[in-house]
């Protein structure tokens, strides 16, 4: 498995990876393995480590070499989201993606969708996974405000706003669920790994 490392300032460094799910085995490697690191942070196909001193950027990607082919399943735990299908950009994103608005939702809610990464705010969880055909990109202009609890697609990415933000993703709904909750143990509904399904109310 190749691995590039870049320098990331003089305590620190960005491992890049052929794409999630060795990114996401490095990243589990990694904290596992390296008690030395101050931080390991996962995103779609690199791994960010931080440490106070005397690690070597080359012994971490020869540690990830070494560990072979990543796994073919996702590690994470199944977790479904109701979705009432009813946001503003369904019928804009049925014209881009040549169907209907049922059939978005139908292929939407049909596939299983992978957390590859958190990031953006606490709880925001991008999903891979979908239907190709809904891979659209993001609006031009972006909202001033989309609500906690929406449902958006962008690119290869599906995700749920945790709270209110700017954002300008293309919104296909709502739901209940709390994706984070700073009194709960994990706070984030979504860890990297997990398989999501969105299933329509």
């Amino acid at each position: 498995m190749s691995v590039v490392v870049r320098p990331a300032g003089d305590r620190g460094a960005l491992l890049e990876l052929p794409d999630n799910a060795a990114a996401a085995r490095a990243a589990r490697l990694l904290r596992t393995e390296r008690s030395d690191l101050v931080d390991v942070v996962l995103g779609h196909t690199t791994v960010l480590v931080t440490w106070r001193e005397g690690v070597e950027p080359a012994d971490l990607a020869a540690l990830v070499q070494g560990s072979g082919a990543p796994d073919s399943s996702p590690a994470g735990r199944p977790v479904e989201i109701p979705v009432a299908y009813d946001g503003p950009d369904l019928g804009e994103v049925a014209a881009l993606a040549g169907i209907s608005p049922e059939e978005v939702v139908a292929r939407h809610t049909g596939a299983e969708h992978v957390a590859a990464f958190l990031g953006f705010q606490p709880g925001f969880a991008y999903l891979i996974g979908g239907d190709e055909l809904l891979h659209v990109p993001r609006r031009d202009v972006p909202r001033t405000q989309v609500s906690g609890g929406t449902v958006a697609i962008a690119g290869p990415y599906s995700g749920v706003y945790p709270r209110d933000s700017p954002g300008g993703w293309r919104l296909l709904g709502s739901t209940t669920a709390v994706m984070f909750d700073p009194t709960r143990e994990p706070p984030a509904l979504l860890a990297p790994g997990d398989r999501v399904r969105f299933v329509a109310v």
